[in-house]
């Protein structure tokens, strides 16, 4: 049987500061899984450095030439994955790579889904009380409309199977594909399973997240997603 190959996909916009410590520790993390694996970065329109700091680490790098939005990133590294599964970590360094086991462990025993919560484990205070509110508030809504509790819809932590990802038709553009990925995968019957991450506070750059847009989008999306 051929082993599994994982594909880890970093969306990056104007992320000079991180962006390599990120791959870096992503490809140690990898090595000691001692499982094939690539690293693909996403420059989503940066105007700083991130794509040619990128390139200079063990990566695939991709451009979109303008700015386009998280999720029109993340579609476009998974239509180039190679991987059987498929991490997305951000590139903001608040995410830590050494974490990635304990996300890809349970899709090797029955889960087609794993996100990595915030508020299951110590990150829960990397994020602003403005933040959690509306973290909850979104979970709130998807737990109203799927009868199922999920402790952080927005994360953008997460490992799946590849198969699963393309029976999803992701749609999003924009922030609001963490959303329709919680919310169409409990719908359609896949196993979701959340695990606890760690999660550090931006050190260098404030949150791209538009509070009031994004939100509303954030909201329609899983109403769109719900009764898709």
């Amino acid at each position: 049987m051929q082993q599994s190959v994982i594909s880890v996909v970093i969306p990056a916009y104007n992320e000079e500061k991180t962006i390599g410590e990120v791959i870096s520790s992503t490809n140690s993390a990898m090595e000691n899984l001692r499982i094939p694996f690539e690293i693909i970065v996403v420059d989503d329109g940066s105007t700083d450095n991130t794509r040619r700091i990128a390139t200079r680490y063990k990566a695939t790098v991709l451009s979109n030439g303008k700015n386009q939005g998280k999720g029109y990133a993340l579609k476009k590294g998974f239509q180039h994955a190679q991987g059987d599964i498929i991490v997305t970590i951000d590139a903001d360094g608040a995410h830590r790579p050494n974490e990635i086991p304990h996300l890809i462990n349970p899709l090797f025993n029955g889960v087609d889904i794993v996100a990595g919560s915030r508020f299951l484990g110590p990150g829960k205070d990397s994020t602003s009380r403005l933040n959690q509110f509306g973290n909850f508030v979104f979970n709130f809504v998807i737990m109203t409309l799927t009868g199922k509790y999920i402790t952080d819809s927005q994360t953008g932590f997460r490992a799946f199977k590849k198969e699963v990802l393309q029976k999803l038709n992701l749609e999003s553009v924009g922030y609001e594909i963490e959303t329709e990925i919680t919310v169409k995968g409990l719908k359609n019957g896949f196993v979701f399973q959340e695990k606890p991450i760690s999660c550090e506070k931006r050190k260098h750059s404030i949150s791209k997240l538009k509070i009031l847009p994004d939100g509303i989008k954030i909201f329609k999306t899983i109403f769109r997603a719900n009764f898709a």
